[in-house]
């Protein structure tokens, strides 16, 4: 593939002038995103230090290969990730830091998937959990997910 081939393949069509779905981009109400990939997740369970939650594989996460795409497993490892330090009690979960993930299997369009969060440290200034994906009907792991954040240190005054 050649460069500029590959130029508009990341920027979809050019600038908002040459971009006919721009308006529609534009129009996307804030925080879109995490509405997105969410959509449809259910907790069937919530403690400290621990979250499951469970939901049907939608066909907008799906990538190319027809399975739930990378982007939306490590989106999920982010967001139930950082839910899972809410349940000590604090009241903003920080900034990533490093997230990993290691996908194991796929996962197919409808099929039921457990996402399980673990908090491994929640500290002061540092948090670690993991997040691990399964099929809900054999159990098998589908991804595993490592969440690193920074905690900012609350003011004394």
């Amino acid at each position: 593939m050649d460069l500029e081939t590959v130029k508009k393949y990341l920027e979809k069509g050019g600038g908002d002038e040459d971009d006919n779905n721009a308006p529609v981009i534009h129009g996307i109400p804030s925080r879109f995103f995490e509405n997105f990939i969410m959509q449809g997740l259910r907790v069937d369970l919530i403690e400290q230090g621990r979250v499951l939650c469970f939901m049907k594989v939608p066909p907008r996460l799906l990538n190319a290969g027809n399975f739930l795409h990378g982007g939306a497993t490590a989106s999920l490892v982010d967001l139930v990730g950082s839910a899972v330090i809410y349940t000590y009690g604090v009241s903003s979960t920080g900034v990533s830091v490093e997230i990993n993930v290691s996908y194991l299997d796929a996962a197919y369009v409808d099929e039921e998937i457990e996402i399980e969060a673990r908090a491994l440290r929640v500290g002061k200034t540092v948090a670690v959990v993991t997040v691990e994906f399964r099929k809900k009907n054999t159990r098998k792991i589908v991804a595993q997910g490592r969440h690193t954040k920074y905690l900012s240190v609350q003011s004394k005054m």
